[in-house]
């Protein structure tokens, strides 16, 4: 099929020899594309939009050959939640919680650890009613519980989060995996110990606690002495090592002893230099060896991981590290390895590699997953592999058989070598009958979960297959055969019909409705032609409406598209001959016509053309040139309302003034002849019509005389304003409060408002307002008292007002309405120590109010929120950066703003330059003394006179603009810090107007950051830790570990 827009273009070919009021059916038909050939499948790829006809690629392929049941529902086979046979269940992972699933599992497979939990006494369990669901209470319940159900259990995997919530670790946070260790067995000891049954009091020291002590002998007399100590587990220290031996072998090596860390031998009576080791004295059954990847590195305040490669055996003989070996088995077999995934001490994924200890098999226990390896042999596979990145790629030692290499590995588990007479098969651990019963109750409520998924399954199968019914016959109904009745259905209906992942709706054709209430000829993409049985079928089955039938081509709309086409075909045409026509001299009546209209009055033909075409469809919206051009009516158009824009919107609004009648401005207007009005006309029917001998809008003649009148009466004023205040208004001879007048004991004062008001209105009479007004009452408060004190204005709130003489005062006071009159006194007294002066202000001090407003300020400096701060970077040599010129990169918008703040007349000097005799102006350099009219060194923002300074923080090279608010932390500043300049938070030194900032937990208000306040940072040389850094970016708050977490007893 064609492409749609062939399409469309062929429907109103034939417009071009017919007129509108020749239209017929045959006409209209082709218009809404009735006869086009219906598709065949195989045909097209993809729908045909522009053929009404085509039911191709609607989505029916689905439908119409066979059908996968599967594709019926989405719902996954249950089965597949099911434990596969001879194999372990998984445990879910909770968020971040992989690190507490891997022991778990770990233990799970100590059978002396889960025999003799299964014997803890647990009387909630042994009496409960399996009516109800059970819910474990003390920790030793929990792991009870949960290791039956990993032994017994249906389930591919089980959820921990019982556990995890009795101990009250946070599942979004992962935690130190050796630390969880130590404080879990810990608080198990701590728990079973507290048993009557002796074998629960000591199956962890049993199972897990070996003992050394340490020895250490005095260099001076040789006298030595030991110190008894049991460990659960070995610390080793893997960095500078390669293998498991070498890593025992440091643990247990001579310590010596000398200079401030000398021991006091009690032989000698004295500190003496000596040397200090660690003896075995036994090893438990189960020996863990924690091997130190995660330490704390001093130089960055944080964890660090050492991916360090370390090989270990699978036999290991601990022998040679006996002193004495008696009665003591040193042979032992690895039962699991535990892997922790990345490079980093706070982020990756912990799993656990497990020999089952009845058939030797090496499984892999990835929270849910578990994998068996094959062979009876441990296979690490590819798990180091992720911890490679383009900064550490370190080649994988080659690894003698019957040893191990991993750089990931951090806790071996090694179980001690039974003799070879004893019985190979181990015997089963049995689940004792209380807890069997409950896991029968989770199995049971598994099976009926799986029954229910699997009859939700059929439900959608039996759904599916009826629909399929459904569509393969109504399908066969659809098209519509020539000469029999048809309906119109909406193409996306059709779609959504056909796809069984969406609800079908009721059909709704108010969509496609034109103005007259029928199917719209621009729509007829959007819809489908089917024959009435098929439409009747569907309508009777989902309902909807309005039905839409041979009966609703609108004949309306065809005939108004068949005149604008037609008037397009036309328009090029009429185009050249009014260019023609324009030049020619007018003879007999003449009409008027904007010339912007005219110069763009094609474009705005072919515009309303477009409009015509789519004016059958139902819009509150008009034509161009076809609404009223009274502005002030309510029924003006929205295109008349929008002709005060740059872009005109309709023909001849470029002369026609807001009173709806002829513009007074004749420049804008240019005379037409009666031949080129009636072509113009056919394009824009409702334009507004002006003939020649049309009056200008009086109501405008009226207005542009007052305005004439008003600006030389307002010229008049300014003149004779500036002439009376000549230096207020060129800011030159202004008096000082820093350095009072000797010839005048008062100033007045005015707000800085009013005179900037006053100095526009002076430079531009006719584009400004004139100032009625002084505006005191700006600068006191409710009770009529003046809101600053002499002192305040020196330091700075100056910025808000202008000090006038006397006489400046006088005259303002005739220009203008004061309404409170401000003035500051200087009253000069002799007293017995010498003459002083005192400062008064009329009206006086309102000291409450001026507390509050002080109190205000504080406050809002205090309780700040996305304000902006500066941090400023400082070199080696301590000096800030302020040499530097400022940014270059400054917004153009600051600039701007900088250049309207202080507007300068023509031939007015700027007065930060000083103007050479060549014109160039050049920055004044300060003498170190204060420039008159200064209020201080330290306000550069205003002069008292009232010239007035931009407040915008100009920003230096290197320095940055940082948002935050009061509540924020030093913490969390440094953290934006390190982002804005690649500064870690251990390398910042901050600095407000020389205080330090220390305190990281302290929040910036307390610290006295307030808004626009500039910190300074100096950055100690940073480390070449990269991984380290990493580190920072992912923990934005201390740890805490296991705080407030059951592990600890809360």
């Amino acid at each position: 099929m064609a492409p749609r827009l062939q399409l469309e273009k062929a429907a109103w070919r034939w417009v071009e020899s017919v007129k509108p009021e020749d239209i017929r059916q045959e006409h209209i038909e082709l218009a809404y594309r009735i006869s086009l050939a219906a598709c065949k499948r195989g045909t097209c790829r993809r729908n045909c939009k522009g053929n009404p006809n085509c039911l191709v690629g609607i989505g029916e392929q689905t439908w119409l050959g066979e059908i996968d049941e599967n594709s019926f529902h989405n719902i996954d086979d249950p089965n597949s939640e099911r434990r596969d046979k001879n194999t372990f269940v998984g445990l879910t992972n909770l968020g971040a919680t992989c690190y507490v699933n891997t022991f778990l599992q770990v233990w799970f497979h100590n059978l002396e650890l889960r025999r003799s939990l299964y014997q803890y006494y647990n009387s909630r369990a042994e009496e409960h009613n399996t009516e109800s669901d059970y819910e474990p209470e003390s920790i030793c319940e929990h792991l009870q519980y949960l290791f039956a159900l990993l032994q017994n259990s249906n389930r591919k995997y089980i959820d921990p989060s019982g556990l995890v919530k009795a101990l009250g670790l946070d599942t979004g946070q992962q935690q130190d995996a050796q630390e969880f260790s130590k404080l879990f067995l810990s608080l198990l000891e701590d728990t079973l110990s507290k048993q009557k049954n002796p074998i629960l009091q000591n199956v962890i020291q049993q199972q897990f606690c070996g003992q050394f002590s340490y020895v250490t002998v005095c260099n001076q007399c040789g006298r030595s002495s030991a110190l008894p100590s049991r460990f659960y587990e070995l610390e080793l220290n893997i960095q500078g090592h390669k293998n498991l031996t070498e890593c025992v072998t440091e643990f247990l090596k001579d310590e010596k002893l000398d200079g401030d860390n000398r021991y006091f031998c009690e032989s000698c009576q004295s500190k003496q230099n000596a040397t200090r080791r660690i003896r075995l004295h036994s090893l438990p059954p189960t020996l863990n060896l924690q091997l130190m990847r995660f330490v704390f590195d001093r130089q960055t305040g944080h964890k660090k991981k050492l991916n360090t490669y370390i090989s270990f055996p699978e036999q290991l003989d601990m022998a040679p590290f006996f002193e004495v070996t008696k009665d003591q088995k040193c042979v032992y077999e690895l039962s699991a390895v535990l892997i922790h995934r990345g490079i980093s001490a706070y982020s990756g994924h912990y799993i656990a590699h497990v020999k089952d200890a009845r058939t030797s098999d090496w499984y892999k226990f990835n929270d849910e997953e578990i994998e068996k390896m094959e062979g009876k042999k441990l296979q690490l596979g590819r798990e180091d592999d992720i911890a490679e990145t383009v900064k550490s790629q370190t080649r994988k030692p080659k690894c003698s058989k019957g040893y191990h290499c991993s750089r990931n590995a951090y806790m071996l588990v090694y179980k001690v070598q039974e003799e070879e007479t004893a019985d190979p098969a181990v015997a089963p651990v049995q689940v004792p009958e209380f807890l069997q019963r409950l896991v029968d109750q989770d199995n049971h409520k598994f099976e009926e979960w799986c029954s229910e998924m699997s009859d939700m399954r059929k439900q959608s199968v039996d759904k599916g297959k009826a629909k399929h019914e459904e569509v393969k016959e109504l399908y066969e109904l659809l098209p519509a055969r020539e000469g029999e009745p048809y309906e119109f259905i909406p193409l996306d209906w059709l779609k959504k019909w056909l796809d069984d992942s969406t609800a079908t709706k009721k059909i709704d054709n108010s969509h496609f409705l034109c103005s007259h209430g029928k199917l719209h000829p621009d729509k007829v993409g959007d819809v489908k032609r089917v024959s009435q049985t098929a439409g009747q079928a569907l309508f009777e089955r989902y309902g909807g409406g309005p039905r839409l039938d041979g009966s609703t081509l609108c004949r309306e709309c065809v005939e108004q598209r068949c005149r604008v086409l037609r008037l397009k075909n036309q328009l090029h045409e009429d185009y050249k001959e009014v260019s023609n026509l324009v030049k020619r001299t007018i003879s007999g009546e003449g009409y008027w016509v904007g010339k912007a209209s005219l110069r763009s009055w094609r474009q705005l033909a072919l515009e309303q053309l477009e409009k015509d075409e789519h004016e059958s469809e139902p819009s509150n919206g008009q034509s161009n040139g076809n609404g009223s051009h009274a502005h002030n009516s309510q029924d003006c158009s929205p295109e008349v309302s929008e002709g005060n824009e740059e872009e005109m919107k309709t023909f001849n609004e470029d002369i026609v003034c807001s009173h709806g009648g002829l513009s007074i401005l004749d420049t804008e207007r240019k005379l037409v002849s009666s031949e080129v009005w009636t072509k113009l006309r056919a394009y824009f029917p409702k334009a507004l019509e002006f003939t020649q001998d049309q009056s200008p809008c009086p109501q405008c003649l009226t207005l542009e005389q007052e305005e004439k009148d008003n600006e030389a009466v307002s010229k008049m004023m300014a003149l004779d304003q500036k002439n009376q205040l000549l230096n207020l208004f060129h800011e030159k001879n202004r008096p000082t409060l820093t350095k009072w007048p000797q010839d005048t004991d008062i100033l007045y004062v005015v707000p800085l408002f009013f005179v900037d008001e006053w100095r526009k209105f002076i430079r531009r009479p006719t584009k400004s307002s004139p100032v009625s007004s002084v505006g005191n009452n700006l600068l006191v408060c409710p009770h009529g008292g003046f809101m600053f004190t002499y002192d305040s204005l020196i330091n700075g709130d100056a910025q808000h007002i202008v000090l006038l003489w006397p006489s400046e005062w006088e005259v303002i006071s005739k220009l203008f309405i004061v309404d409170q009159p401000i003035s500051i006194n200087c009253v000069k007294q002799t007293t017995p120590t010498g003459p002083t002066t005192k400062y008064t202000t009329q009206p006086d001090l309102c000291w409450e109010c001026r507390e509050g407003f002080l109190f205000q300020q504080q406050k809002d400096l205090r309780e700040y929120t996305q304000a902006t701060i500066y941090i400023r970077k400082i070199i080696e040599d301590k000096r800030m950066i302020k040499e530097a010129v400022p940014e270059l990169n400054a917004s153009s918008s600051e600039a701007e703003e900088e250049k309207e703040e202080q507007p300068k007349v023509a031939g007015e000097r700027d007065p930060d330059f000083s103007q050479s005799e060549d014109g160039a102006k050049r920055l004044k350099l300060s003498d170190g003394s204060t420039p008159e009219g200064a209020a201080s060194p330290g306000t550069n923002n205003t002069k008292l006179g009232g010239i007035r300074r931009s407040t915008r923080h100009r920003k230096l090279r290197g320095e940055k603009a940082l948002i935050v608010s009061a509540n924020q932390t030093l913490k969390e500043l440094k953290i934006q810090i390190m982002h804005a300049f690649s500064v870690a938070p251990f390398d910042q030194n901050l600095s407000i107007d020389g205080k330090g900032l220390t305190d990281d937990s302290a929040t910036l208000g307390s610290l006295g950051v307030i808004p626009e306040s500039i910190i300074s940072l100096k950055a100690d040389e940073p480390i070449a830790d990269f991984a380290a850094m990493d580190d920072v970016y992912q923990v934005g708050m201390p740890e805490e570990g296991f705080k407030g977490t059951g592990l600890l007893g809360h």
